[in-house]
């Protein structure tokens, strides 16, 4: 019977008691720092009131839940805003991005457990103890496991963990900032729709006041300048109307990317803005922490950033790799898989690194460094949140204020028009002062248009600031990401 090649290998009793209880320790001690979000600054309320007849809803009352963008009421806005989730190429993206975070927790998670190799050979070999040719057949296997002393892989884990949550709150940041962005493209544009049906009326007021000339002209109760300064009045008017059309096509093909569709397949038919935003509830500061995927994206980065540390520490211990081999091993095919062809060896190692010139050392500190960014760019992130809101809040509240003051004068300037024209007909005003109220009135009616355009776009932007619906609750956990992954 031919013997395998190499013998059975034997294991002191004591040194295997001694490797299980070194494996009994994998789940021991972590070094480094355990992660506790950092404090940042959160007033008490916010600086800037809510418009007048908003109220300043609590944390969970009344908050805005959901496809925010249906509070405005309107079919046309909801139809698009449902496909940004779906087709924005840019939310794909993040998508993609948040699919391979969570496939890198896999990559990480794998480290937990042992990792088992072979590789079958058959050699045909010449030695001088067996001067003719012969045939080794070889199946081993091999289990190796990175014992987690010091919990350098659970520190891993868990900031690939924290890196895919901030990656699923960099999607819905995507997301959310993508829907304002239609929206307030959308509002651009119908209030462009609003400047041009007002127009289109101003061109027909004009068209009048230029028959009214001729005709005084013809009487010779009027003169030519008048004429002229009519039609110039009614060209200047008929040019303004045509050059709306650059910046609404702008608009309505910017709409169609975000949708993602080419500009040929998308044409939003023309509407007129007449109601104020809707009043969209505020909740209070310290609510906003956790209504702003951007802000738990942070946070997340500064639990990452913190395993990181250590990570580092870890790299100071002794690591340790436990290792089995066994299989089968013979000169003859047909006693290769049995019994007596068999071989094993088990042992642990541990290694320590001795002298790194600093670098171990380099690399704690570097993480410590890049933690510290990290909370001040969290810090950054909520101040410059609350900045958006206090910044949008006082456009409301203003813009609010400006459109009454709009309408006043729009009221004043169209009584004075009115005046002028009655004056000139009877012959006691000149064409000039018609033109010059035409122009006013134009003016301010234009101003009011533009105000309410204003208005809503500021209430999409303080609907993203405040975070538009979502909150850190939505963040996927742990079982949910391994779930997604598969």
């Amino acid at each position: 019977m031919n013997q395998p090649v190499t013998a059975v290998r034997r294991f002191h009793p004591f040194a295997v008691l001694a490797l299980a209880g070194v494996m009994m320790l994998t789940g021991g001690c972590a070094v480094g720092p355990n992660y506790r979000r950092p404090a940042a600054p959160t007033p008490q309320v916010f600086k800037e009131p809510p418009p007048e007849g908003w109220k300043q809803a609590q944390p969970n009352a009344g908050a805005i839940r959901g496809k925010w963008w249906e509070i405005y009421n309107d079919p046309q806005l909801n139809v698009l805003e449902e496909q940004v989730s779906i087709s924005n190429q840019n939310v794909l993206a993040a998508a993609a991005q948040y699919r391979e975070a969570r496939d890198a927790v896999r990559i990480a998670r794998s480290g937990l457990f042992p990792t088992a190799t072979t590789s079958p050979t058959v050699t045909n070999q010449r030695t001088p103890a067996t001067p003719t040719n012969q045939t080794v057949y070889d199946l081993p296997f091999d289990v190796s496991y990175q014992a987690d002393v010091w919990g350098s892989i659970r520190r891993n884990l868990t900031a690939s963990y924290a890196n895919a949550q901030v990656s699923a709150a960099d999607l819905e940041n995507a997301r959310l900032s993508f829907q304002a962005q239609l929206a307030e493209f959308y509002f651009e544009l119908h209030g462009l729709d609003g400047d041009a049906d007002l127009l289109q009326r101003t061109v027909k007021a004009y068209e009048e006041y230029l028959k009214l000339t001729q005709d005084r002209f013809e009487l010779g109760v009027a003169s030519g300048a008048d004429v002229a300064q009519a039609k110039t009045q009614l060209d200047t008017t008929r040019a303004q109307l045509i050059d709306l059309g650059v910046q609404r096509a702008q608009f309505d093909h910017a709409v169609a990317i975000l949708i993602g569709k080419p500009p040929a397949e998308l044409s939003i038919p023309a509407m007129v803005l007449k109601t104020p935003p809707p009043a969209v509830p505020i909740g209070v500061p310290s609510a906003l922490l956790e209504r702003r995927p951007d802000i738990a994206a942070s946070e997340r980065q500064m639990a990452a950033a913190n395993e990181q540390i250590g990570i580092a520490k870890a790299a100071f211990f002794p690591s340790l790799l436990l290792s089995a081999s066994g299989g089968f091993q013979s000169t003859s095919f047909s006693q290769w898989l049995t019994w007596p062809s068999r071989f094993w060896a088990v042992g642990p190692q541990v290694a320590e690194t001795l002298f790194d010139a600093g670098k171990r050392h380099a690399q704690l500190d570097l993480e410590r460094a890049a933690y510290d960014a990290t909370v001040a760019n969290y810090r950054q992130t909520v101040l410059t949140a609350f900045q958006q809101v206090e910044d949008n809040l006082a456009a409301l509240r203003i813009l609010e204020q400006e459109a009454a003051a709009e309408d006043a004068a729009v009221a004043d300037a169209e009584e004075s028009l009115a005046i002028s024209t009655d004056q000139y007909k009877a012959g006691i005003a000149t064409y000039l002062q018609v033109i010059t109220a035409q122009t006013f009135a134009l003016q301010d009616e234009r101003a009011a248009v533009d105000i309410l355009t204003r208005r809503m776009t500021a209430s999409v932007l303080l609907i993203e600031a405040l975070g538009g619906g979502w909150d850190a609750s939505q963040l996927p956990t742990r079982t949910e990401i391994l779930a997604n992954s598969k």
